[in-house]
């Protein structure tokens, strides 16, 4: 800012407002689910370029991984946000621990099973012929119980521990495994030369919202406005890394996670746009991290249903759509 010295008393106000504006973004910490990949690259994108800052926001992320303990963290206070999900969240209120969802960026899970081609699994309701489904516990727990209570032949006979490797699932022809649309796919491609049948559970009727922002509800209460800005600074950020430039993203996400390829982060990418994973249903018109009362109150009701959560469970202190479903960043799309 240059100055005239005829309006040096005005112009040294602008100047401490403008530093003053500058040393007062909000320090905010946002943990992750697992470690740094695409499917985390808005958040990354919204860093590297500014849009965070755009927001009075100084923003730092906590990555995530086997040995993280993010969502512990948001719980005690050393974290303002935590990338969660429906079930997480639905199980808190549970409980009894008072935090919430406030977007999702994420309209559906990106969980998948995937099963051999060629091998008569051609649909989702053939994969109850597989000897073996290898799944994660909560998989276990929670998708299994609804395939065996909504399809004919699931059995918990079936049921190998999936120990985050794909060797015994490309070992065995009759096989199945649990993974994610936009990594386990690409990894048996790479290891065994062929493209898995994929089936995307949201796709099947399993709906979770997924890849949320959670944050405790009493931030929400005290501090709205924090809570608006890094949810809008956040969608921009989405909108730029699918549709703009997000080399700079990906820089820093292999920085925190040097295992990740050039490769998969555009596999990634694309399963994401694809499979709508983040625009479908309501974000199509009102934006990406929108939330539904509705598509919230029917998960509950299939986990309900299968008795992972009680009936008379207030199901609504696990989100509010009071910060999105407004239109943020749609405009970035090009």
């Amino acid at each position: 800012m240059r100055c005239n010295t005829s309006f040096l008393t005005l112009c040294t106000v602008g100047l401490i407002a403008s530093a003053s504006g500058a040393l007062a973004a909000d320090k905010v910490s946002f943990g992750t689910n697992w470690l740094a990949e695409a499917e985390h690259g808005g958040f990354y994108q919204a860093v590297a370029d500014g849009t965070y800052a755009k927001h009075g926001l100084d923003v730092t992320i906590v990555q995530g991984g086997p040995n993280a303990a993010n969502s512990a963290l948001l719980v005690a206070g050393k974290i303002e946000f935590y990338m969660g999900g429906s079930m997480g969240e639905l199980s808190a209120v549970e409980q009894g621990i008072p935090i919430m969802d406030v977007a999702s960026m994420f309209q559906k899970d990106p969980q998948i099973l995937m099963a051999h081609p060629g091998v008569g699994m051609d649909t989702f309701a053939d994969l109850a012929k597989a000897d073996t489904i290898f799944l994660g516990k909560e998989g276990y727990t929670t998708f299994f119980e609804w395939m065996k209570a909504n399809y004919t032949g699931f059995k918990d006979e079936q049921y190998k521990p999936y120990t985050f490797s794909s060797a015994p699932f490309i070992a065995d022809p009759k096989s199945v495994q649990q993974g994610y649309l936009t990594s386990e796919p690409y990894a048996v491609e790479s290891q065994a030369g062929f493209k898995p049948q994929v089936y995307l559970l949201a796709d099947q009727g399993f709906a979770p919202y997924s890849t949320t922002i959670a944050t405790q509800s009493k931030l929400v209460e005290t501090n709205p406005d924090l809570v608006q800005r890094f949810v809008d600074a956040s969608i921009e950020g989405w909108y730029t890394y699918l549709y703009g430039d997000n080399s700079a993203a990906n820089d820093l996400i292999k920085k925190d996670n040097p295992e990740m390829t050039d490769g998969q982060i555009a596999f990634s990418i694309a399963k994401m746009k694809e499979h709508g994973i983040l625009e479908s249903g309501e974000a199509l018109d009102k934006g990406i991290g929108c939330m539904t009362d509705a598509k919230y109150k029917k998960f509950f009701d299939t986990m309900v249903a299968i008795k992972v959560f009680k009936s008379d469970t207030d199901y609504t202190k696990a989100f509010t759509t009071q910060f999105v479903c407004k239109g943020v960043g749609m405009s970035l799309k090009k």
